[in-house]
């Protein structure tokens, strides 16, 4: 149980950084195209909004990742099995919960993208 811990801590901590990396790559492509009534920002405006999307998209990427490898422990245990399905079945339950906050076509849409995506991730790594 300890070592699934620490998967799951794991994952969490890789997830924020990568989200953090996205999100600082998001933010410095963002264009800021003045207007007649919003001048052109300063760089202390800018160094802000980085830092803002960067935590934002930290946080999301580590929430995701948080619950995937949650549920997919969570999984592994009850099943007793380490095999490509645990990915697949977290993967459905991560993208329908996610999904879910748009309503239920989404939760359904989400759930198998998530669960495919989730699969073509365990199959490339495990051949």
């Amino acid at each position: 149980m300890a070592a699934e811990a620490k998967n799951a801590a794991d994952i969490t901590n890789k997830g924020f950084v990568l989200g953090g990396g996205i999100g600082l790559f998001a933010a410095s492509v963002t264009p800021s195209i003045p207007t007649p009534d919003k001048p052109l920002p300063s760089a202390r405006e800018v160094l802000r909004e980085l830092k803002v999307s960067t935590i934002s998209y930290g946080k999301n990427f580590a929430a995701i990742g948080f619950l995937f490898s949650g549920v997919e422990c969570a999984i592994e245990s009850y099943r007793g099995k380490t095999d490509w399905k645990n990915g697949t079945y977290a993967g459905a339950v991560t993208g329908g919960v996610l999904g879910l906050r748009a309503g239920v076509k989404a939760g359904v849409a989400g759930a198998f993208g998530f669960a495919v995506f989730s699969f073509a991730i365990d199959y490339y790594m495990r051949h």
